[in-house]
């Protein structure tokens, strides 16, 4: 009973990290598209003049071989972004610029109409 109970702590455990380091990855992906937008214009000029600059060394895979590498760079910056925050106990759900991630409504933004003022004191 006792090794079936240890089991499961730790299955639920791995289950939870696993499910931490997802959840980072698609959120710092997500910053990285959206906020991030500068960056990956810079990312895509260096990687057009790089590409520019190693044609005539490597004619057919030149483009291939820039594309291909910003992209793994990408993909292995976020990775290791997220398994760094995953590793140091970060969840998600703690970080408050995450509540778009969960669905929390935003209370601090309430919208007021123009004609409020005017007519929400008025009984019908």
């Amino acid at each position: 009973m006792q090794s079936t109970q240890n089991r499961t702590i730790s299955k639920s455990r791995y289950v939870a990290t696993a499910k931490s380091f997802l959840i980072w990855c698609f959120a710092l992906t997500v910053t990285l598209l959206v906020v991030g937008f500068p960056l990956v214009v810079l990312m895509a000029t260096v990687g057009a003049l790089l590409s520019i600059t190693l044609h005539p060394i490597l004619p057919v895979s030149a483009v291939l071989l820039v594309a291909g590498g910003t992209i793994v760079l990408n993909i292995l910056a976020v990775m290791v972004g997220a398994g760094v925050l995953t590793s140091k106990g970060i969840h998600p759900h703690e970080v408050r610029w995450l509540s778009w991630l969960h669905g929390d409504a935003n209370p601090v933004n309430t919208t007021t109409y123009a004609t409020c003022p005017l007519t929400c004191d008025i009984d019908s």
